[in-house]
């Protein structure tokens, strides 16, 4: 889907889930006609309880519920809880479930976050229903009004109608039946649109966020959790430094799911320092949010920046051009500095020996696994 960047949007900028999730659950709860979910993860727990109860409410009421989940990212989710979701009426599909016949297919997976409520509101970010998405893990959406809704729903079409999506009671296409698109919202509104990305194949994420770090004027603020950054963005990150922007990335800390990966990561610091790039890593919990501003642009969504993104999985962001809703993510960023340690050059060149081995050590194998993709 190409991307086209749509005006009369309205966006709503919801850090963490005390925010996202009420904002979600009252959208959901005033459905009317549809409601279309597109997930990665999804695990059994008392989020996922409260999350079918909500859609067995909605069938109830007669709204038309449509879920995709990934393959992988779903295997937490339990039987009773497949069947349950099924059985009220929701149909239910599943992104290229695992297969021994072709076991270089199972690498790819989709990883957007999307909730699409009547066609007339979406939700985006990097969450999943999983319980430490409550309050364990701090992560950021965006609520969506405007024309750009039109695009998440055609995106979700495509995947729904992909040969490599299993089940469902009907195999009826979706594409050819999509809504029109919304009406602008009241006033001007902001410019937007949805970028995509299907691994090695369409990479439009890695090259928009490669084209406004090239042309960046004085600011470029990144967030990922999981930073083990393409040779070329680390390139990239280091001249826009060198020329005078102010660079920053805002990394995991100490609380993360895969520890290796940070380590991986962490070998690059010397080097981005070096050049003039501030690092911060999140101390208060595992920061999981993907989302970075550049100027007057923001970009949002399921995209972490790395190699498996970017070769393998479905990623999807929404990318915004407005001032003031820039300055707000630029806020949010602000805050999260002030919660993070600012890792300094000189203390990173003394570091003790024991980090360096894991950085070695971890990079060593995060290369290797490079290689072979």
């Amino acid at each position: 889907m190409r991307a086209t960047w749509k005006g009369g949007n309205r966006f709503e900028l919801l850090p963490e889930g005390k925010r996202f999730w009420p904002a979600m659950r009252t959208a959901i709860e005033g459905a009317r006609e549809q409601l279309w979910i597109e997930l990665y993860l999804m695990e059994s727990g008392a989020l996922a309880e409260r999350f079918v109860q909500t859609l067995e409410a909605a069938v109830a009421r007669g709204v038309a519920v449509r879920m995709m989940l990934d393959g992988v990212g779903s295997m937490g989710l339990a039987r009773r809880d497949r069947q349950r979701l099924r059985a009220a009426g929701v149909e239910l599909r599943f992104f290229n479930p695992l297969s021994v016949t072709r076991l270089g297919g199972n690498l790819m997976r989709d990883h957007r976050k999307l909730v699409v409520v009547d066609g007339e509101v979406a939700f985006t970010g990097g969450f999943g229903i999983v319980d430490e998405f409550v309050d364990a893990w701090y992560e950021v959406a965006v609520r969506v009004e405007g024309p750009v809704v039109h695009d998440w729903m055609r995106l979700f079409a495509q995947v729904w109608d992909s040969p490599l999506t299993r089940g469902g009671r009907s195999r009826a296409r979706l594409s050819p039946r999509l809504p029109p698109a919304p009406e602008a919202v009241a006033g001007e509104g902001a410019r937007g649109r949805v970028i995509s990305g299907r691994g090695h194949r369409y990479q439009a994420i890695r090259l928009s966020l490669h084209g406004r770090i090239s042309t960046a004027r004085q600011r470029l603020w990144l967030c990922t959790p999981y930073f083990v950054p393409t040779l070329s963005l680390r390139r990239q990150l280091a001249q826009a430094a060198r020329r005078g922007i102010d660079v920053r990335l805002l990394l995991a800390g100490g609380h993360h799911d895969h520890p290796g990966i940070r380590y991986a990561g962490q070998r690059f610091y010397g080097r981005l320092l070096k050049a003039g790039v501030q690092i911060y890593e999140f101390q208060p919990t595992f920061i999981h949010a993907k989302f970075c501003v550049a100027d007057d642009w923001v970009s949002l969504g399921s995209c972490n920046f790395d190699h498996w993104s970017l070769q393998w999985n479905l990623e999807a962001n929404q990318e915004i051009e407005d001032s003031a809703f820039a300055a707000e993510v630029a806020q949010l960023f602000q805050r999260n500095f002030a919660a993070s340690q600012r890792i300094d050059a000189a203390s990173w060149r003394r570091r003790p020996w024991w980090q360096r081995v894991r950085e070695w050590a971890f990079g060593t194998v995060n290369a290797w696994m490079t290689r072979l993709k």
